[in-house]
């Protein structure tokens, strides 16, 4: 009895080295497919100019009208603000790509980070005011997507691109300026969205994390040389967002270029 006892004892741990090994290969899957496309390399329109109109939605005249402010509000304040329209978002997220984009040009200075993206993707109808480090504190997550949902989307709902960026420039701009009370008087609207299919996914990656680490702890022999993955998680820019340093300055020499800037995922999204 007692040596029929220590045989099956002895089957039953590498059937829990074998479960341990199973739900470590699936963790591994979920992970591929989770960031998988996010982690995808994306391609970006060159930096030219303070308005980058990939998507073609201005004319000549409607982009040197807001060159023009955006270049007069730099030279006053060193603040850079670009505007930018792309032909879609290549199946990534519009908080991925701004953020990716953003860190591309390194927009703002490299030792005060005050850069400023809007980036709007009409095939998709989403847009993001994506505020670097040392502007977040000036324009909020709040107050961005007051500017999104009541100056820019309105007039996109209408084809009119122009009016929803031209509005959009002055809301940031004015904001940047310090005359935010206007757009503290307008009624707040939630900065705290996620996408639920990120959270669904995150969840799911914690709680089988949670159960290897448990088996692997409980199985005796399957737990030696084991170990807890981190995984990421998404952030408040979603899932590319990054503390990236920002490289080194770009300078401002040999043409329009950023300036060495970088964000961690501030500011705020919406759709129309």
């Amino acid at each position: 009895m007692g040596l029929s006892s220590g045989r099956a004892t002895g089957r039953a741990m590498p059937v829990r080295a074998r479960l341990a090994l199973s739900l470590a290969v699936l963790v591994t899957c979920l992970t591929v497919y989770a960031f998988g496309a996010l982690a995808a390399e994306l391609t970006f329109p060159a930096l030219t100019d303070r308005v980058v109109d990939a998507a073609g939605v201005l004319t000549p005249e409607q982009r040197g009208t807001l060159e023009a402010k955006l270049k007069a509000h730099e030279d006053k304040t060193s603040d850079q603000v670009v505007v930018a329209t792309v032909p879609n978002l290549q199946g990534t997220t519009i908080e991925d790509y701004a953020n990716r984009l953003f860190r591309d040009w390194k927009l703002g200075q490299a030792k005060t980070n005050n850069g400023v993206l809007l980036l709007v993707a009409p095939s998709e109808r989403k847009v993001r005011i994506e505020v670097g480090y040392g502007l977040e504190g000036a324009l909020t997550d709040a107050l961005s997507k007051v500017i999104i949902a009541s100056a820019i989307t309105p007039r996109f709902k209408t084809g009119d691109y122009f009016g929803g960026l031209n509005a959009g420039i002055d809301g940031i701009l004015s904001i940047l300026a310090g005359d935010a009370e206007e757009w503290q008087r307008k009624p707040q609207v939630r900065t705290d969205e996620v996408d639920p299919a990120q959270v669904a996914v995150f969840i799911a990656l914690f709680v089988i994390v949670l159960f290897v680490a448990w088996r692997m702890s409980r199985g005796g022999r399957a737990g030696r040389g084991g170990g807890i993955v981190l995984l990421p998680g998404p952030g408040s820019g979603g899932w590319g967002g990054g503390f990236s340093d920002g490289g080194s300055s770009g300078g401002f020499d040999g043409g329009f270029s950023g300036g060495g800037g970088s964000s961690g995922g501030g500011g705020a999204s919406g759709d129309w």
